[in-house]
């Protein structure tokens, strides 16, 4: 888990036009899900394309955990052998699910209607994420949650021995909730019906469907109802990952705010559920043009072609926050040498995230020399536009990957070089970061005592 090893900072300096391909790796949301729900069908699925970040073999090790059988056949190629809805076998260790808090909610989602029971943990970031708002609706299957103070990890969880459907209106939108709830409704009989309030990522019911669970949707409200069949034998599928749109953000940012830069990030997921980041750089004036539209795997994926852009502040619409919420911090890094003010509103998810992303990129911005204002529930960044961010600051990452990558980014078009003080979180959903970037002509360095590249 990303806590693990000996903690090494990273420099990024002012760098030339990035130019070249960026091959970004496998989407982590989709990956997360093809192994559980691989776990949960009857025989072999076979993985293409899998993010081989910490998140992601966290969950691989605790489906082994669980008694599904997992084999690497090759880098980003791997078979789940699974045990069927309703045969997970109850784990004789503690789940260890590193710094992910999507793993954690959606295992626990999909063990909770089962019954056995199972005690998880994690890395010293994740052990302060609230689980209540999980744990809340797998009680209403009949599991039980115990843990620390404020429903936080280690926690055990037993799960129902005689699982009933249930109702669910998410109060607050989250893809991770939603999922956790649907994969319970799995193994409980009758329909299970979660409504939200905005539409979140769909990677869930997207995969459910084709690994031949039954859904329907229907208008609820202002909302949406996502209807579940339970009990159904899931069928083992062939899942190509498509590449995550959350990790292709890091070097399209970067060729945006480095001069002369054109760079290409083929086969990019454009799922409408997670584009948000993409219009909204388009709304700023970037050059980011959508190649070779297609599909693959049930998702639609795009190469992207990017190229250094006169940006403009934008006010973000608070109803596209669910669609790029793991975004925000690299378009506040983005949004410094924009021109005028960028405004993100209702974006107070943001503050259980691995870290208070608020808070961090806030004071990590202002370190830099960046004027910022900020709510309970927004970030406002007054951008210094194109070569005017002084930079020559060391920025906490907190654990987080995203914060870490984000400053890096930062600093490579910065006047003095911006220093991340650990940069071990990165591997947890990027690992190939630092080369890749590097390979497109960014200026990033380990520090020297301080870790190997």
């Amino acid at each position: 888990m990303s806590g693990q090893g000996e903690p090494f900072s990273m420099t990024a300096r002012g760098s030339g036009p990035l130019a070249g391909t960026a091959q970004v790796p496998g989407d982590k949301s989709i990956s997360h899900r093809a192994l559980i729900l691989g776990a949960l069908s009857v025989g072999e699925t076979r993985v293409t394309g899998l993010l081989e970040g910490q998140d992601v073999l966290d969950t691989a090790a605790a489906m082994r955990g669980f008694g599904a059988e997992l084999v690497r056949n090759a880098p980003g190629d791997w078979s789940v052998h699974g045990v069927g809805v309703g045969g997970f076998a109850e784990p004789d260790r503690v789940i260890d699910c590193g710094n992910s808090g999507t793993g954690v909610r959606l295992i626990m989602g999909a063990m909770a209607a089962s019954p056995i029971t199972a005690t998880f943990t994690g890395d010293a970031s994740l052990t302060k994420r609230p689980m209540g708002r999980v744990t809340d609706p797998l009680a209403l299957f009949g599991a039980q949650a115990v843990g620390r103070a404020g429903g936080r990890l280690p926690m055990t969880v037993v799960g129902a021995s005689a699982p009933v459907p249930v109702r669910y209106a998410l109060p607050v939108a989250s893809a991770q909730v939603k999922s956790a709830v649907l994969l319970a409704g799995l193994n409980a009989p009758g329909e299970t019906v979660v409504i939200e309030p905005v539409a979140t990522r769909d990677h869930t019911e997207r995969m459910l469907m084709g690994f031949g669970a039954e859904l329907r949707f229907e208008a609820a409200g202002e909302g949406r109802a996502i209807i579940l069949t339970g009990q159904p034998e899931l069928a083992p599928q062939s899942v190509a990952i498509p590449r995550d749109p959350s990790s292709a953000a890091f070097p399209v940012a970067a060729a945006l705010i480095l001069p002369e830069s054109d760079i290409l990030v083929p086969g990019v997921s454009q799922n409408p559920t997670r584009n948000g980041l993409f219009s909204t750089l388009q709304e700023m004036g970037a050059d980011l043009v959508a190649e070779n539209v297609r599909d693959e795997g049930g998702e639609p994926v795009a190469d992207l072609r990017v190229r250094f852009s006169a940006l403009r502040g934008v006010e973000v619409p608070p109803d596209r926050a669910a669609s790029m919420i793991d975004e925000y911090p690299v378009l506040a890094a983005l949004a410094a040498f924009a021109e005028g003010a960028t405004v993100m509103r209702g974006i107070a998810e943001l503050r259980v995230k691995e870290s208070d992303r608020i808070d961090a990129m806030a004071r990590g911005l202002e370190a830099c020399g960046v004027r910022v204002e900020e709510t309970e529930d927004s970030l406002t960044v007054h951008g210094m536009g194109a070569g005017g961010v002084p930079g020559g600051a060391t920025v906490e990452s907190r654990l987080d990957h995203r914060i870490a990558m984000a400053f890096l980014v930062l600093g490579l078009a910065a006047r003095a070089p911006v220093t991340v003080d650990d940069a071990r979180p990165i591997d947890t959903s990027f690992p190939a970061f630092e080369g890749l970037m590097r390979g497109l002509g960014a200026e990033l360095a380990r520090d020297p005592g301080t870790g190997t590249a």
